[in-house]
């Protein structure tokens, strides 16, 4: 099971596999040992209760995979693997239990998930984190989290050498939220050259925390965008990381926040209702553009998310222009307002109440929620 550290993956294990024998390599010496002695492993097994083994954060100790392997084939042994990061398991001679194992994916709660719970101003600004919902100073939360990522990850792991470069990175790259990802400009702004630029992006997607979405050119009948969109895992995570000054305007902090929240919400959906859909972006050269494509067996959708209360003639444009190239799109504009309307082909939603029956949204017609 992969997934962002803080997205409940040790939890929902535990709970679900309780009283299994645990083995958590964030715990110093019990990485220590099987780093060292990977086939103690087998001690530790012979000596617990039968019954499955957790081993929290494996891509620490990728060599314990092998182990795992002999163990399943020999003994028969059930294994729930961990990891929020995939950088370590891509070297080339790990063991990836092909046809072996199942892959899961752990990511931030959903509105559904929430429930009554689900408070959109709240989930702006914070994000969607499990810890979230219980912390007294949530703000403060994200900083800390954000500052432990930068620790263990970055530089206990030995991802980068130059940290203050890294962090300077991360604080430019996060005004590419929601946008598209120009290296060379993010290169210059954080003052470092551009293959160093590509490689810290290469290390925020292999622990997880950013993703890039790319274009959807699929029988394209225009000239496209083809510079790939990033988005980071959580909205909270986002606005922890975005610098703000004079400069800055609220309206366009606020306009990446939903737009990432919705990303955030889409991807997990589609994850964890095995909907099938690859997610992409649509851009024109000439600047028409659909926030989310979603292509699969169920249809062709294109959401467009706008933070406004009120529905523009212009909002309508992108759409309008991606169902004239391919005029079987379902099309759905998300917005701030409060009453489901619709104009022509184009079904308008209040993403308060669109975010909570995405799973529907996605699953059917879009017209049947208006």
């Amino acid at each position: 099971m992969f997934g962002p550290r803080g997205t409940g993956k040790s939890t929902w294990i535990r709970t679900q596999l309780a009283p299994a024998l645990t083995l958590d390599l964030l715990e110093a010496e019990t990485w220590q040992r099987l780093l060292a002695r990977p086939g103690d492993l087998e001690q530790l097994v012979l000596a617990a209760p039968p019954g499955p083994v957790v081993i929290d954060e494996v891509q620490r100790a990728p060599e314990l995979l092998n182990e795992v392997h002999r163990l399943i084939e020999g003994r028969g042994t059930v294994f729930a693997l961990t990891g929020s990061s995939a950088r370590k398991l891509r070297r080339n001679g790990v063991n990836l239990l092909a046809g072996r194992a199942l892959t899961y994916r752990m990511f931030p709660l959903t509105a559904a998930e929430l429930g009554t719970a689900f408070d959109l101003q709240k989930s702006l600004q914070f994000g969607h984190l499990p810890a979230i919902g219980r912390e007294p100073d949530p703000e403060r939360f994200l900083h800390s989290y954000v500052q432990t990522y930068l620790r263990e990850e970055v530089q206990q792991e030995g991802l980068t050498r130059n940290l203050s470069a890294f962090s300077r990175f991360l604080e430019a790259l996060s005004f590419s939220h929601a946008a598209q990802l120009n290296i060379t400009d993010v290169a210059r702004e954080c003052a470092v050259d551009r293959k160093t630029v590509e490689g810290f992006v290469g290390i925020l997607e292999d622990l997880l925390l950013a993703v890039r979405l790319p274009p959807f050119t699929r029988r394209a009948t225009r000239r496209l965008a083809l510079h790939p969109k990033l988005f980071f895992f959580d909205v909270g995570v986002f606005r922890t990381l975005r610098p703000k000054g004079p400069l800055d305007r609220p309206a366009e902090i606020a306009g990446a926040a939903l737009e990432g929240l919705v990303w955030q919400e889409l991807r997990a959906v589609n994850d964890l209702h095995n909907l099938g859909y690859t997610l992409h972006f649509w851009r024109t050269a000439t600047g028409h553009e659909v926030d989310f494509v979603l292509y699969g067996e169920r249809g062709l959708h294109a959401i467009e998310v706008k933070h406004s209360g009120a529905v523009r003639p212009a909002d309508l444009v992108g759409l309008q222009a991606f169902c004239t190239d391919y005029p079987e799109a379902t099309a759905t504009l998300l917005y701030m307002g409060e009453r489901p309307e619709q104009h022509g082909n184009v079904a308008v939603l209040p993403v308060a109440q669109a975010l909570p029956r995405l799973a529907e949204l996605l699953g059917s017609e879009a017209g049947r929620l208006v």
